[in-house]
C-alpha cells in the first residue's frame, strides 16, 4: 500500500538540487537516500514532511498520514530539559498525563539507562542525545519515519543500538534514511534512492548492491551514448558522399536521400544522452613527503591517561613505520582520543615519552576540526598558513568544493562537509608523511570517504586513524591496535571487535 508519492518534484535555490522526482513510498519500504553533500537530501526530507515547499511538483500523502522527522541536530531549546521530560513534551499536554508510560517503553527499547533519562540533555553525549531525538519522534506514532544522518557522531555501540532498534520496528512502517555510513545503509535498508539533479534512480536493493546496479546502468548509458554518436557520425559521412554524387549527377533523389540521412543523424544526436557524471563536491587529495627512517613514531610502554590523570592503559612497545596505516580500536571511553592527543602534543613540542623521527612531517585533524579557526575565512586560512598566492588559493579552494562565494565568509558558516574538505586540503598543502586523524569521515559524504580512502592507500602514507565508520577503517587499515583492558594489543583483523561492539548491549 502506497503511503506517500512525489509527483515531478523539484527544488531550485540558487541552482537546481533535483527535478522531476517521482517516488512511491509504500508500507515496508526502508529507503536509503544517497547523494553528495549539498545535493538536496535534507531538503527532500523537508518536502516529504511538509516543512519545505517544492519549487515544482507536489507530494501526495494518504489521508491522515503522520510523518515524524529526526533532524541532524538537536534544537537549542531542548538542552535545558531532561531527556525524559523533553521526549514526553512531544505528546499533547492532555495526552501526556495518561500516556507517559510510552516514554518509558521507547527509552527502554533504545536501552537508555534510567539515570541518563533523568539528566539534562546538555550533559549527555551526542549519542544519547540522538537516542532522545529518536524517542521523541517515535512516541508520536508516525506512519512514516524520516531520519537525517542518524549515525553522525555515534560510536559503534550506539550505531548497533540504532540498527537493532530500526530492525525491531513494525515491518510495515516506511522509513527513509539519509546516511554516509555504507555499512549502516546495507544493514537497515531494502531500497536505495540515488538523488540526482536530473534522472534520480531508485533500486529495490540495499546500498552496496544498488551501487553496483547503478554503476552497471551508468556504464550501459555511456555505451549507448557512444554508439548513438557513432551511428550519427556514419550517417553524416554517408550523407556527405551522397550529396557530392547528387550534385555532380543532378539527381534530386540522391539529394532527398541526403536530407533524410542528415535528419536521422540530427535526431540521433538530439536524443543521445551522456551517462550521468556526478558533480563532485570537491576533490580530496593528500600527499606524502616521504622519509627513509624505519619508525616514524615509537611508543615504549608509555601510560595513556585520562584528562583527570587516571592511567587508562599502557601501550606496550609499539611503532608506526612509513606506509603503515594503523587503525586504533576500542570501546567508547577507553581512551582512543587520549592517545591521539598525547601523540599530537608530543609532535607539537610537549614533554612526553612519545618518540618520533626527526624527519617526521605530521598532519593532524581531530573530530571537531578544531584546527580550523571558525572566525577566519577559507582564503585567509590558506594564504596565511600555507604561504601561497590568492589566485592559487582560490583555485585550490574551488577544487575542494568551497565555492567562490564561500571563500571569503567565516569558516563557521561553512557546512560540515565543506569544513571537512577544507581540513583535508590544509593537510595536503603541508605535505605530511604521517597523518594523525581522529574521526576524519565525520561530515564527509560517501564520495568523500572513498576519495580519502584511495588517497591514504595510493600515497602509501603512514597514519594513525580513529574511526567509527566500519567500511572506512576496514578499507584503510593495514595494522590494527585494540585497547583491551589496561593494554594496547595488536590484532590481525578488526572484524571480531566490530561484531562485538555492534551486538553487545551496554
Amino acid at each position: 500500500m502506497t503511503i506517500m508519492t512525489t509527483n515531478a518534484l523539484g527544488i531550485t535555490f540558487s541552482e537546481p538540487l533535483f527535478s522531476d522526482l517521482n517516488l512511491n513510498i509504500a508500507k515496508g519500504d526502508r529507503i536509503g537516500l544517497v547523494a553528495a553533500n549539498g545535493r538536496g537530501k535534507s531538503t527532500l526530507l523537508g518536502c516529504l514532511d511538509g516543512s519545505v515547499t517544492p519549487t515544482t511538483g507536489d507530494v501526495t500523502r494518504a489521508q491522515g498520514t503522520r510523518v515524524a522527522t529526526v533532524l541532524q541536530n538537536m534544537p537549542d531549546a531542548a538542552f535545558g530539559h531532561t531527556m525524559y521530560d523533553w521526549v514526553l513534551s512531544a505528546l499533547p499536554p492532555e495526552q501526556a498525563d495518561y500516556d507517559s508510560w510510552r516514554v518509558d517503553v521507547v527509552l527502554n527499547d533504545l536501552r537508555v539507562p534510567y539515570d541518563f533519562q533523568q539528566k539534562r540533555l546538555e550533559a549527555l553525549s551526542g549519542g544519547w542525545q540522538r537516542m532522545a531525538m529518536l524517542a521523541r519522534a517515535w512516541i508520536t506514532e508516525p506512519d512514516v519515519l524520516l531520519l537525517d544522518e542518524p549515525t553522525n557522531h555515534l560510536d559503534l555501540h550506539h550505531i548497533g543500538l540504532l540498527q537493532d532498534w530500526l530492525m525491531g520496528l513494525p515491518r510495515d512502517l516506511p522509513v527513509v534514511v539519509t546516511s554516509h555510513d555504507r555499512a549502516f545503509l546495507d544493514a537497515v535498508t531494502n531500497r536505495t534512492l540515488f538523488l540526482r539533479e536530473e534522472h534520480a534512480r531508485v533500486f529495490p536493493l540495499p546500498f552496496s548492491q544498488a551501487r553496483a546496479a547503478l554503476q552497471a546502468s551508468d556504464a550501459a548509458d555511456e555505451r549507448r551514448f557512444v554508439n548513438d554518436l557513432n551511428k550519427a557520425r556514419q550517417l553524416r559521412k554517408q550523407a556527405a558522399k551522397l550529396k557530392n554524387v547528387g550534385i555532380n549527377s543532378g539527381s534530386d533523389l540522391l539529394l532527398t536521400k541526403t536530407k533524410q540521412l542528415t535528419d536521422r543523424a540530427g535526431k540521433l544526436e538530439a536524443a543521445a544522452r551522456p551517462a550521468y557524471r556526478e558533480q563532485t563536491a570537491g576533490d580530496i587529495r593528500l600527499g606524502n613527503s616521504g622519509t627513509h627512517v624505519k619508525a616514524l613514531i615509537t611508543l615504549d610502554d608509555i601510560p595513556v591517561c585520562a584528562p583527570d590523570g587516571r592511567v587508562l592503559y599502557r601501550t606496550g612497545r609499539k611503532w608506526i613505520s612509513p606506509g603503515e596505516r594503523v587503525v586504533l580500536l576500542g570501546a567508547n571511553g577507553t581512551g582512543k582520543t587520549c592517545l591521539v592527543t598525547l601523540i599530537h602534543a608530543a609532535l607539537n613540542g610537549a614533554d612526553t615519552d612519545v618518540k618520533y623521527a626527526a624527519s617526521i612531517a605530521p598532519g593532524f585533524s581531530d573530530q571537531h576540526l578544531s584546527q580550523l579557526n571558525p572566525d577566519s575565512t577559507p582564503m585567509a586560512l590558506l594564504t596565511e598558513t600555507c604561504d601561497i598566492g590568492d589566485q592559487r588559493a582560490r583555485g585550490l579552494l574551488a577544487g575542494a568544493g568551497i565555492t567562490f562565494q564561500m571563500q571569503d565568509v567565516a569558516i563557521l558558516r561553512l557546512s560540515g562537509g565543506q569544513k571537512a574538505r577544507l581540513s583535508m586540503l590544509l593537510l595536503r598543502l603541508k605535505s605530511p608523511n604521517f597523518y594523525l586523524l581522529d574521526e576524519p569521515t565525520n561530515h564527509l559524504d560517501i564520495e568523500g570517504q572513498e576519495a580519502l580512502e584511495a588517497e591514504l592507500i595510493s600515497n602509501d602514507a603512514a597514519s594513525l586513524v580513529v574511526s567509527h565508520d566500519r567500511r572506512f577503517l576496514q578499507n584503510v587499515g593495514n595494522r590494527f591496535w585494540l585497547i583491551n583492558g589496561g593494554t594496547l594489543e595488536e590484532i590481525d583483523s578488526p572484524q571480531r571487535f566490530l561484531e562485538q561492539q555492534i551486538a553487545t548491549p551496554e
